[in-house]
C-alpha cells in the first residue's frame, strides 16, 4: 500500500490559486464554526446537566424527608412499646402482690385446716 503524500500540489495559474485561497478559507470558517456549534451543544449538555442536579436535589429532598418520616415513625412506635412495656410491667407486679397475698391466704387456710383436723383427732381420741 501506498502512503498519501504530505505534500500539496499547489495550482499553477492564478485563478486556480484563488480557488485554493477561497476554499481553504472556506475551510477554515468550517472549523470555526464546529467549535461554535459544539459549544452550543456543551450549552445544551450544561443546560441538562442542569436539569439533571435540579432532579438530583429534589429526589434528594425528597429521600431526606421520607427518611425523617420513617425515623419519626419509628422513635413514636419506640415510645409506645416503652409505654405498652411499663404497662405490662406494673400489671404483672401488681399479679405478683396478688398471686403473693394469695398464697398468704393459702397457708392461713391450710394451718386452719390442720388445726382443725388436730382438734377432731384429739376429740375423736377421747
Amino acid at each position: 500500500m501506498e502512503r498519501p503524500s504530505l505534500e500539496f500540489n499547489l495550482p499553477d495559474t492564478h485563478e486556480e490559486g484563488k480557488l485554493y485561497v477561497v476554499d481553504s478559507l472556506n475551510n477554515l470558517n468550517k472549523l470555526n464554526v464546529c467549535p461554535a456549534e459544539s459549544q452550543h451543544s456543551l450549552g445544551i449538555m450544561a443546560g441538562s446537566n442542569a436539569g439533571n442536579q435540579r432532579l438530583f436535589f429534589v429526589t434528594f429532598v425528597l429521600t431526606l424527608t421520607v427518611s425523617l418520616a420513617l425515623v419519626s415513625f419509628v422513635i413514636f412506635l419506640i415510645f409506645q412499646t416503652r409505654n405498652e412495656v411499663d404497662q405490662i410491667s406494673s400489671r404483672l407486679l401488681s399479679e405478683k402482690k396478688n398471686i403473693e397475698e394469695l398464697k398468704k391466704l393459702n397457708n392461713i387456710i391450710l394451718k386452719h385446716l390442720n388445726q382443725s383436723r388436730i382438734k377432731e383427732k384429739n376429740s375423736a381420741y377421747s
